[in-house]
């Protein structure tokens, strides 16, 4: 089979790999889409970061670049091993992209995206979603009904926003404020409309990313070379400041703004990977008595956001931007992101 392998900086290939085998509580997905995201990009320009070395191979896959790429994938079940119940060939699926260890503090209190020896398939080994085929284990496999696997490629990062969203205690009614109008940016601000969110605020800068946020569900559109924006978000909040914030940027004067627009005893939210260390003013939080809190990818969100694509409460097509084959991965998906990248949202990979 086809595979897009991850060798370094800059250096992604498309090669021949051997068809991966199920074992016992296993499924092999036969990938349909597959989502380029932040992460990958992140890899290719600075990494290796999340991708294991040959001198770190990761704990649990034993794996180390050359990996394969590619999490944020859907397709059809071609196989299922011994044990495996509730799923049959043919079914259509979405894959919750883990390696845990199960039994770390974190995995026993449920809360397995957070496991000491985390792992992403897609970012640890041979198994990813830029490939003809995956072998994974039963229990991260979802199936998807009648959605198809276009859209369902798109579950993924909505479920990054939506246990966000859940992680924040937002409360229905209430003002969020999301900074960044990017892909995760953009996927925050529809899990806010999903939940309740009384007014969602997105801040960006470039004009490409500001139209697309009220079709993502912002009712106000704010760009920070143009106005203060905390000042704004006092103005629209009756001078009280946004209950909860999302910093979805990964930079040191995006996360000053976003802690500056909560209001005192508010929650500013960490959704971004940041590329460097943040220099940050912690007085901010103390005068104000503002939780900050990270959030990362998901845990047991799958379900739910499946349902709230099924349901229509959020469209996830118009976040696709481009639908490419394989072979063109890195000139009309990681070049195209990257030189491109106001203008992109999502491109989706078909192996």
């Amino acid at each position: 089979m086809k595979a897009a392998r991850y060798h370094g900086r800059g250096d992604i290939r498309v090669e021949e790999m051997p068809d991966p085998h199920v074992g016992p509580g296993q499924v092999q997905v036969a990938v349909e889409w597959c989502g380029i995201c932040g992460t990958d990009l992140h890899e290719y320009l600075d990494g290796p970061i999340f991708a294991p070395t040959p001198e770190a191979p990761h704990p649990l896959t034993g794996g180390a670049v050359p990996i394969t790429l590619g999490h944020e994938f859907a397709g059809v079940v071609a196989e299922v091993g011994e044990g495996v119940t509730g799923l049959s060939e043919g079914d259509r699926v979405v894959v919750e992209p883990y390696d845990v260890c199960g039994s770390c503090v974190a995995c026993r209190s449920g809360r397995y995206n957070v496991c000491r020896s985390l792992g992403f398939i897609g970012l640890d080994g041979d198994q990813g979603g830029f490939a003809e085929r995956a072998v994974v284990d039963r229990r991260w496999v979802h199936p998807i009904g009648d959605l198809t696997t276009q859209q369902d490629a798109l579950v993924e990062p909505l479920a990054v926003g939506y246990h966000a969203t859940k992680l924040s205690g937002l409360e229905a009614g209430q003002t969020a404020v999301v900074f960044g109008a990017g892909p995760i940016g953009l996927v925050t601000a529809a899990a806010l409309r999903a939940v309740g969110a009384g007014q969602v605020v997105v801040v960006e800068p470039a004009d490409a990313r500001k139209a697309k946020a009220p079709g993502a569900g912002a009712d106000v559109v704010l760009d920070p070379t143009e106005e203060d924006v905390p000042e704004r978000v006092r103005e629209l909040t009756g001078g009280a400041g946004a209950d909860v914030t999302f910093e979805c940027a990964g930079l040191d004067p995006v996360l000053a703004q976003a802690v500056a627009s909560t209001r005192p005893g508010g929650t500013c939210v960490n959704v971004s990977i940041w590329g460097h260390p943040a220099t940050f003013d912690v007085n901010s939080l103390v005068l104000s008595e503002i939780r900050l809190i990270g959030s990362l990818a998901y845990a047991g969100r799958h379900p739910e956001v499946i349902d709230l694509v099924r349901d229509g409460v959020v469209d996830v097509d118009q976040f696709i931007t481009g639908r490419i084959a394989l072979d063109d991965i890195v000139d009309e998906g990681f070049r195209e992101l990257i030189d491109h990248k106001e203008t992109n949202v999502k491109i989706l990979v078909h192996p």
